[in-house]
């Protein structure tokens, strides 16, 4: 059976894996941005705290993506929680990072002019320093989804969803039937929907930031 039948006849079961894949990705982008921002907006004015949280989520990221799952499978299991945690943990650098980056950048005056209209501190945050620090809290989303859209992958050993099913069974039974079909199908629909959630963010960006931020 050659790659395009193989594709046809399991048509219906590769978009579910898509769905599954890109669901697991999107899902856990959003949690770590929402961790990510909240570590981020409590250590920024602090050189010590922004270097301590950037450091730790730098280790985590060291950790191979095999020994991460190792760990936790004991904890949390075989299925999509650890996956979910697993990939969270590893989205978290480059959107801590980002958003220490993006309102260490605003500029002074503007909050001090914030404040002198009557803006109390956390309006000052919500109303300005983080709307101008969202093009580079953005940035880091998407060097964070493309990283777990290959990181879910290996999620897949520890039961995750997604194209990580095709690529391990391609793997595992290699030399058999299909194998290399697997694994090439599961290889080619991860790198397809890292394409489309890339071009998704270009939208975001084009829609939320505005032109002179971009430029």
């Amino acid at each position: 059976m050659n790659l395009f039948e193989y594709i046809s006849d399991r048509a219906s079961k590769l978009w579910l894996e898509a769905y599954l894949h890109t669901s697991l990705v999107v899902q856990c982008t959003i949690l770590a941005a929402v961790l990510g921002v909240l570590i981020g907006v409590a250590v920024y004015r602090s050189p010590i705290g922004s270097a301590v949280a950037t450091a730790l989520a730098s280790t985590i990221l060291t950790v191979p993506s095999f020994a991460l799952l190792g760990l936790l499978i004991p904890i949390s299991g075989l299925g999509p929680t650890t996956a979910v945690i697993a990939l969270v943990l590893y989205g978290l650098l480059p959107i801590v990072r980002n958003t220490i980056v993006g309102l260490d950048g605003v500029d002074p005056a503007i909050t001090d002019a914030a404040r002198g209209i009557g803006m109390s501190r956390f309006g000052v945050l919500t109303r300005v320093e983080l709307r101008l620090a969202w093009p580079a809290i953005l940035a880091g989303m998407r060097v964070a989804t493309q990283m777990l859209m290959g990181i879910a992958v290996i999620s897949a050993y520890a039961k995750g969803p997604g194209f990580g099913a095709e690529v391990f069974s391609g793997l595992t039974n290699a030399g058999s039937t299909n194998s290399l079909n697997q694994a090439v199908t599961g290889t080619v629909g991860v790198v397809i929907l890292a394409l489309l959630l890339d071009g998704v963010y270009v939208l975001i960006k084009r829609f939320t930031i505005s032109r002179g931020v971009r430029g």
